[in-house]
């Protein structure tokens, strides 16, 4: 029996990582689209859904570029939502500064630009898709994911396709003088902790490192840290998963992002996957080499 049809609209900002996202779910199996007509939209799904090639994923881009037809999108997704289609649109974004500094990198033009400067465009393109934003299911903000590392949260998510997918948890290490991060659904301080930073053999070194993990998990006040919020997780995930929840980010940080949080974040990870709950562990902070800053 050819399983139902699943339905991942990707929208959002230029230079926001939407072709990225595409592209990964094309390497997940998903039959993808880019730049589709919203007109054609429920045509093309019925088609697939119909088909005996037994295509069971889509993932459709749809963005600024459709122009005049960007309005009929959202009855064509009222449509769908009404004939029990599985559609979930997600929207990219990015903050204003970090976009400008994508295009400038890429040299490629913004689809908005024509005439006007590129910061203008950037503003006209994020009122034009305001609507699109708002009937999003979720809306993930890139400004602070590489490439590599939105790559990793779409194959995390999405691997087991979106029928078989449980609560995902998103585990984000940063440095609480970087800020908070702005997705984060938890908050956890490590600042409470042994620093490593203040050892003169580990503060070169990061929370990847071995050494670094071993001073840190020899200490009792970690271990203890490290149970009880284990535990608190165990108790907390399966109620958000209840409630019907589909993401979790949980934030856990220390001064910069480098020690603390580094070797917390990897620690609970390995005890979420005991327990059959496979997060993605981002480190936001992290410096790959050189000096570390206190964390």
């Amino acid at each position: 029996m050819t399983p139902p049809l699943q339905i991942i609209v990707i929208s959002g900002l230029s230079g926001s990582g939407k072709t990225v996202a595409l592209r990964s779910f094309e390497d997940l199996g998903f039959f993808c689209i880019d730049n589709l007509p919203p007109p054609l939209l429920t045509t093309f799904i019925d088609l697939c859904a119909d088909s005996s090639h037994n295509i069971s994923r889509i993932a459709l881009g749809i963005d600024i570029r459709e122009g005049v037809f960007l309005d009929q999108f959202f009855a064509c997704h009222r449509q769908l939502i009404q004939q029990g289609r599985n559609v979930m649109v997600l929207f990219f974004e990015a903050a204003d500064d970090v976009l400008l500094r994508r295009f400038s990198e890429s040299r490629r033009p913004h689809p908005a630009a024509k005439d006007r400067p590129l910061r203008e465009a950037i503003a006209l393109e994020r009122e034009q898709l305001g609507k699109l934003r708002a009937e999003a299911d979720r809306v993930i903000d890139t400004s602070r994911l590489t490439v590599h590392q939105l790559k990793a949260v779409i194959t995390g998510e999405y691997r087991a396709g979106l029928g078989a997918r449980k609560l995902q948890v998103t585990l984000i290490s940063f440095g609480y003088k970087n800020g908070i991060p702005s997705e984060a659904d938890l908050l956890f301080d490590t600042r409470c902790l042994p620093n490593p930073y203040f050892n003169e053999e580990l503060k070169h070194l990061s929370g990847e490192s071995e050494a670094v993990r071993e001073f840190l998990l020899a200490q009792d006040q970690t271990t203890q840290f490290l149970e009880r919020l284990c535990g608190y997780l165990d108790f907390v995930l399966p109620q958000y998963e209840r409630e019907g929840r589909a993401y979790l980010n949980i934030g856990i940080g220390c001064t910069g992002g480098q020690h603390r949080s580094v070797v917390t974040a990897v620690q609970v990870a390995r005890h979420l996957e005991k327990n059959g709950i496979w997060p993605v562990v981002r480190h936001r902070d992290l410096q790959p080499s050189g000096a570390a800053p206190p964390s």
